[in-house]
């Protein structure tokens, strides 16, 4: 059955600059609200209960973000969404100074109308595309950034100057010396576009994991991988975990695994990437 759609008088939304609509809709499914952009959902936010994160992928990068050092977190997000992962931290790691840069002036208005930030968070917003973004970050935050977190979309795409070498380049040059990067990337049948994503951002960080669901991990059926990369190893008790954490059926690959998956591609360079693989939209029918 088809995912019911409510009239557009019912639910607050916003045009964006591509012409593409956003929308803020109480979720259908769990408690809290979901955000989405001409029917692709986009984040899953729980006013009430911010560690509450129901996407599986997003529920992921929180289990990799539980493993770093305890305290507040200097923290990096490339596209804003619902906020659902800043919001996370802030109610996890109190204290945590945080900087979102999103391209959609629109969407974050939208956003934070209607799903406000909690009080006293530190989150500065900051309008534009993400890579531009990066280079105008305060200098203070070069080799201070302990995670970086890419997630970003162009309706059901991510774009393809958001995929390179020198993209995942500039990324590393914030990051502190045990500082983790995080990115989401969707792919489908033969994965081939996660494997060389993987190629591309080792190329750079050396230190992969790869967190999805065992389908997914397969490339048995269109679905979201978390790859974790750092500069130096990430400890090996992370593992476990990050398996334990769910949501399950889990898979982490590492070391040996990691270059199996690699298994030959071609790290992407600014001259030949391209955009993430569209989704049917047969994938968010309810």
């Amino acid at each position: 059955m088809g995912r019911k759609r409510d009239r557009p008088d019912e639910t607050p939304q916003t045009r964006l600059s591509d012409g593409r609509i956003a929308r803020v809709a109480p979720s259908e499914i769990t408690s809290g609200f979901e955000v989405d952009v001409d029917g692709t959902p986009q984040s899953h936010v729980d006013l009430a209960d911010p560690t509450h994160l129901h996407f599986e992928y997003v529920a992921r990068m929180g289990a990799v973000i539980d493993q770093l050092p305890d305290g507040p977190l200097t923290a990096v997000h490339l596209g804003a969404g619902g906020l659902t992962i800043p919001r996370y931290i802030a109610a996890a790691r109190p204290g945590s100074r945080q900087q979102v840069i999103e391209l959609e002036q629109p969407l974050v208005d939208l956003v934070r109308e209607h799903l406000p930030l909690p009080r006293g968070a530190s989150i500065r917003m900051r309008i534009g595309d993400a890579r531009e973004g990066l280079g105008r970050l305060p200098s203070a935050l070069r080799g201070a950034v302990d995670l970086l977190v890419s997630d970003v979309y162009s309706g059901a795409q991510t774009p393809a100057h958001l995929t390179t070498v020198e993209f995942y380049s500039a990324c590393a040059e914030m990051l502190a010396a045990s500082g983790v990067l995080l990115v989401n990337a969707a792919d489908g049948a033969g994965l081939a576009f996660a494997r060389r994503q993987v190629a591309t951002i080792r190329e750079v960080l050396p230190e992969v994991a790869v967190l999805a669901e065992v389908q997914v991990l397969k490339g048995r059926r269109f679905g979201n991988l978390v790859i974790a990369a750092s500069a130096q190893p990430l400890p090996v008790e992370w593992l476990p975990r990050l398996m334990a954490a769910g949501p399950h059926p889990a898979k982490v690959a590492h070391g040996d695994e990691i270059e199996r998956f690699v298994a030959g591609a071609r790290p992407a360079r600014d001259g030949d990437a391209t955009d993430s693989p569209k989704p049917s939209l047969k994938l968010f029918e309810r």
